[in-house]
């Protein structure tokens, strides 16, 4: 079995296009950076949305909610089929701003992600959803 891992140039390259799509309310662009088999996750959803269609729903609902949330690449470890992203986010809740920082795994198909789980401690913006 061969390992076909993104080397952190080229997962630095992929992520610095896909990152930005998670900010400004974009769920059609974001949505193109998936396939239409794709898988996701995060703490919200534990449980996952498959298919391009749920994909672009939750995305939907999801960036109506964070318009103004920014996402930016720290690092990345290769992985089968793609990369482990490092990854620190910008989040605005009210008057605050969340610092966050997490990780996820991206793997690719034919340049498109066709799996995508996100991992990181919510609490800190939990808390501030709840006081705002």
């Amino acid at each position: 079995m061969q390992f076909h891992g993104m080397n952190e140039d080229d997962a630095r390259a992929f992520a610095e296009k896909w990152l930005p799509a998670w900010s400004g309310n974009r769920p059609e662009l974001l949505a193109s950076f998936y396939s239409l088999d794709a898988v996701y996750s995060d703490p919200a959803i534990p449980e996952g949305v498959r298919g391009h269609d749920a994909l672009l729903a939750y995305f939907t609902r999801l960036l109506a909610r964070n318009p103004e949330w920014v996402w930016a690449h720290r690092g990345s470890i290769p992985m089968q089929d793609g990369f482990l992203n490092l990854w620190r986010a910008s989040i605005p809740v009210g008057e605050r701003t969340v610092e966050a920082e997490g990780v996820c795994t991206v793997q690719l198909r034919d340049g498109l992600i066709y799996a995508n789980h996100v991992f990181f401690d919510r609490s800190e913006l939990l808390q501030a959803l709840a006081s705002s």
